[in-house]
């Protein structure tokens, strides 16, 4: 058995735009192998990852050690320390049940109208024009607008909530900054910390009823709730809420732009969207790694590793799998069985899982119904620099806008139903979307 490339070769813009070929490379050469550039283990394959998702003797503490992280990142590792994904049992659970409610399917079903209706307005504004980023016109302000209704945020304060997000999501996803954009993200998540406090604890404008942030500031005047605990969690959900949600909205645009049959089957089809949201959070998805720490020695598939070495579990390795999904690079909206791993597995399943499904699900609708002609235009597509977020910077996109004779205005979008907007996906038929004239399979 050869011995693996570090997986710091992802970082390359080259290697990201082929990553999935290059995780193949890993895999192929060992599943689970000892990265000395990274001082890590590097698991790739989906048995490796989603037993070791689950193993108590592997810890979430992201930073077990505050005084052993740069000066200048210890202000947002201690905010981080405090939230639920990098917690264990029993902390974690009690910091999960505190807003798990609020994101269930039953809970989420509501907000379906809400995004329907901020989908329709993004949709019908970019229709005269002809032209998109996806990015930035659609994945990004779209599910910043749905957390942020969520929490009940004012309209007027969420661009600086936009603001501080971002830099903080770049330090997690990214532990080769320099100190000045360390020290960015931990400013950013003081001042985000300071705005939550404010919003959640001042009587100036009460909370609408039912909402996230209603629930929040009940716990918040609970004299035995941390309330700087709870701050830190309130701060998860918003980065975790749209971050993640941006990605994979850009991700699933561009595999379906690759893979034309793929979105012609959609178009003919659209009881099959449900699927195809899974499809392709497996095919592309937002989070590519999940880190663990051994709380002692352990045998992880046949290897021994050490108290207090780190394990990467790479989610998007695991998700091209050929043990597990035959012909991984093809995009099947009717693929049978596996579960793919991009919400992660065990006790960190993601929390807000039925709200990202439930976005995309309706963006997919209304890209492939209401924008004729989408395809690919200018710019090549513009990858972040990440090894833990896979995400697209810009995504340019031409479609052919309606007639001056054609009503331009808005279309009625279905709100009922079922909790897609769509009937139910079925698997009779097999028909695997292989890539069209010109796509990249595996990009």
């Amino acid at each position: 058995m050869r011995t693996p490339t570090s997986l710091l070769r992802a970082f390359r813009p080259q290697v990201q735009e082929r990553l999935y070929d290059f995780y193949e490379e890993l895999r192929s050469a060992d599943d689970l192998f000892w990265d000395r550039a990274m001082g890590a283990w590097i698991a790739t394959g989906h048995a490796v990852v989603s037993g070791a998702a689950g193993n108590p003797g592997l810890s979430s503490v992201r930073y077990p050690d505050i005084e052993a992280v740069p000066e200048e990142l210890r202000p947002l590792a201690r905010v981080l320390s405090r939230q639920m994904l990098y917690n264990d049992a029993p902390d974690h659970s009690r910091l999960r049940a505190l807003i798990s409610r609020a994101f269930t399917p039953r809970a989420v079903e509501p907000l379906r109208a809400r995004i329907f209706e901020a989908v329709d307005r993004i949709i019908t504004h970019a229709a005269p024009t002809g032209r998109m980023d996806i990015v930035e016109d659609l994945a990004r302000p779209l599910p910043l607008t749905i957390i942020c209704d969520l929490l009940d945020v004012p309209q007027q304060d969420r661009p600086a909530l936009a603001s501080w997000s971002e830099p903080i999501a770049e330090a997690i996803g990214n532990s080769r900054l320099d100190a000045d954009r360390n020290r960015e993200a931990s400013q950013s998540m003081t001042d985000m910390l300071a705005y939550f406090r404010e919003l959640l604890t001042g009587h100036d404008t009460p909370p609408a009823p039912h909402s996230l942030r209603a629930l929040v500031s009940a716990q918040a005047e609970n004299a035995d709730q941390d309330l700087d605990e709870l701050l830190a969690n309130c701060a998860l959900l918003l980065i975790a809420g749209h971050e993640t949600t941006t990605h994979f909205i850009g991700n699933a645009t561009l595999a379906l732009l690759r893979h034309p049959h793929a979105a012609d089957q959609l178009r003919r089809r659209p009881e099959l969207i449900p699927a195809a949201v899974e499809e392709l959070l497996r095919y592309d998805a937002p989070v590519q790694l999940m880190l663990r720490q051994a709380r002692h020695d352990l045998d992880l598939a046949g290897r021994t590793i050490s108290e207090g070495q780190t394990v990467l579990l790479v989610c998007g390795a695991a998700n091209r799998d050929p043990a597990v999904f035959p012909d991984p690079h093809v995009l099947d909206f009717e693929r049978p069985g596996g579960r793919h791993m991009a919400f992660g597995h065990g006790p960190h399943f993601c929390l807000g899982a039925a709200l990202a499904r439930l976005e995309g699900a309706i963006v997919l609708e209304a890209l492939l119904t209401r924008l004729p002609g989408l395809r690919l235009d200018g710019t090549a597509p513009q990858w972040q620099r990440s090894l833990n977020f896979r995400g697209l910077t810009r995504l340019d996109v031409a479609f052919t806008p309606p007639s001056d004779d054609h009503d331009s205005g808005t279309q009625a979008m279905p709100t009922t139903g079922s909790p897609y907007g769509v009937g139910s996906a079925t698997h009779a038929g097999a028909c695997p979307a292989r890539t069209g004239p010109g796509g990249v399979a595996g990009a």
